[in-house]
């Protein structure tokens, strides 16, 4: 299997706060990857890494074999960057900007950049200060699309976006991706919109990596179970190695888990808890990110 992407045992601090430890992950060639986390938990950090920008206190990435630390011209010419804010040339309109950025990238495709800019309804003739924080995220996302890079870098690609821009956007990079055998690494804090997008996922958490693995592999495996408590005393429910997580609240018990629907009712009665009416309930992408990490 061909990567694009390989990070191993990448350890960072700012300062003395730790952000992560021993982190490794692999991207495949022409996969939708998407890097999942809490504000804080090191997402830009990670892609600051990747780009050259930042480097770590230890471990090492490589893009298309390369030490991102010393990335040659001709692999920075294959990668392309969204970073988070959209940074414009104010005063060009939508056909300057596009001239201006085809001067810098040999593989230029302005008919990826026009062609998003009519689906999202952007003028030519329109400049970049006169637009709202939304247009001027899809005159960036077009950009990217220009570059014709074989690596996508997006990060948090959804600022000032709505809902049925973001998901219009996706679509077409998804069949984009898919037509030109794309590799994309994805960020973004609207974990919804990433559901029937991305296809491997490594979620941080505030110490490191919770989970690395696929999103189907993630909604098969992590359940969602609801009971009724028969006392409204204080119960002693905490994470172990079948409780993931958990909540309680108004006599109600929610347990998140990675074990099967006996393995915790046995766990329940074990710790003594006074349950009744164990189910499974089902969960969106958003709502097992949420289980394995917490609302706060």
């Amino acid at each position: 299997m061909e990567y694009v992407v390989e990070c191993n045992n990448l350890t960072h601090y700012y300062g003395k706060r730790l952000i992560y430890e021993n982190m490794s992950f692999k991207i495949r060639k022409g996969s939708v990857f998407g890097l999942l986390g809490k504000n804080g938990t090191g997402k830009t950090t990670t892609i600051n890494i990747l780009n050259g920008y930042l480097k770590p206190k230890s471990g090492q990435c490589l893009i298309f074999g390369e030490d991102s630390q010393h990335l040659s011209p001709r692999t920075k010419a294959r990668m392309g960057f969204l970073m988070e804010g959209h940074i414009q040339y104010n005063f060009m309109n939508i056909h300057q900007i596009e001239r201006f950025y085809s001067a810098f990238f040999p593989n230029w495709k302005k008919e990826a950049y026009y062609e998003l800019m009519k689906k999202l309804e952007v003028l030519p003739e329109q400049k970049i200060s006169t637009m709202s924080c939304g247009q001027r995220s899809q005159v960036a996302l077009g950009l990217i699309l220009a570059q014709n890079p074989d690596l996508m870098v997006l990060d948090d690609y959804s600022m000032g976006l709505d809902a049925g821009y973001r998901r219009l956007f996706l679509d077409y990079l998804s069949e984009y991706a898919k037509a030109e055998n794309k590799t994309i690494f994805i960020t973004s804090h609207i974990i919804q919109d990433l559901e029937n997008f991305v296809e491997d996922i490594v979620i941080l958490d505030y110490l490191g990596v919770l989970l690395s693995t696929t999103v189907r592999e993630f909604k098969e495996n992590f359940k969602k179970y609801v009971f009724m408590l028969s006392t409204r005393e204080q119960i002693p429910l905490q994470k172990d190695e079948v409780i993931a997580n958990y909540e309680i609240l108004n006599g109600k018990g929610v347990i998140y888990s990675f074990a099967d629907k006996k393995s915790v009712e046995t766990h329940l009665k074990q710790l003594g808890i006074p349950f009744t009416d164990l189910n499974e309930a089902s969960m969106s992408l958003e709502d097992a990110f949420i289980g394995l990490t917490g609302k706060y």
